[in-house]
């Protein structure tokens, strides 16, 4: 092959990693600045701090059965989060979302394209992505709500390496 060849190649990987990068908010650190606002609360995280840095554990999210095992949801095989076991800050959210707004970031209510594939697999523009803003973040941070079209509700506290189903949105 030509070395021209080779350098087609190469760019076409560089542009398909480029946009699989921008498209996962990766290159997305600040919050939209034409929105001009940000919801902010003074309540600790679900994590346990008012900055929102650490992670919550798998099983501070998920729900506790009686028999003290996780709640796991049939059909997506993701734990299952109670409502109330949710932060301040995604419950308004979540709020948002049934009234249709309107949402403090520019990117809420965009596609979601679950490239990760933790999601059920459905069809191109099934799922929109919330930010649930973090306390003490100058950005947008890591958490977020995905609804589904059928109602389902998916929260990541973690920039979607993790989801849990959020209890009664299915």
């Amino acid at each position: 092959m030509s070395a021209r060849g080779w350098s087609t190649i190469v760019v076409a990987i560089l542009l398909v990693a480029g946009l699989w990068w921008l498209s996962s908010g990766a290159g997305d650190p600040d919050p939209d600045p034409a929105s001009g606002s940000k919801v902010s609360s003074s309540a600790p995280s679900q994590t346990g701090g008012y900055d929102g840095t650490q992670q919550a554990k798998p099983s501070q999210q998920t729900q506790q059965t009686e028999g003290g095992g996780e709640q796991t949801d049939p059909v997506s095989g993701l734990p299952v989060i109670a409502q109330a076991d949710l932060p301040p800050e995604a419950i308004e959210t979540m709020a948002l979302i049934e009234q249709d707004g309107p949402f403090p970031y520019g990117k809420d209510g965009a596609v979601f394209s679950n490239f990760e594939g933790i999601l059920p697999d459905e069809k191109s523009g099934y799922y929109r992505e919330y930010t649930v803003p973090t306390p003490g973040e100058d950005d947008r941070g890591a958490r977020r709500i995905v609804t589904g079209q059928d109602g389902e509700m998916y929260y990541t506290a973690d920039h979607y390496e993790s989801f849990s189903l959020i209890e009664g949105t299915r």
